[in-house]
């Protein structure tokens, strides 16, 4: 019997240091903490887009022109075969080669 008593006196004990504390929003404001605003995922897409520009600016200029028409400027095939004189289907073969390049590139770093 007392072994029995000593194991579950020792696992409620295990069981109370382990516990997670909860602590009140409340609290947590009295003692001055503030939480954030939450731009923590535009500052991501930010730092991303400017990721994906490096990227981009090391291809091979005929793939980064329409890469950069395409999916920075958001032109579509017709505006941007229009401003090249090349036809839609070039455009769309030069702008699926620049992003298997793009994606080789993101692979590599």
């Amino acid at each position: 019997m007392r072994a029995f008593l000593y194991h579950v006196l020792n696992n409620l004990i295990v069981d109370e240091y382990r516990k997670q504390k909860t602590t009140s929003l409340d609290a947590l404001l009295e003692k001055g903490f503030e939480p954030s605003t939450g731009d923590t995922k535009r500052l991501l897409n930010v730092l991303d887009g400017k990721s994906a520009q490096h990227l981009i600016d090391r291809l091979p200029e005929k793939y980064r022109a329409v890469i950069h028409m395409r999916y920075v400027k958001e032109l579509s095939l017709s505006e941007i075969a229009l401003l090249t004189k090349q036809s839609k289907n070039t455009i769309a073969v030069q702008i699926h080669r620049g992003l298997k390049k793009l994606k080789l590139l993101h692979n590599a770093t």
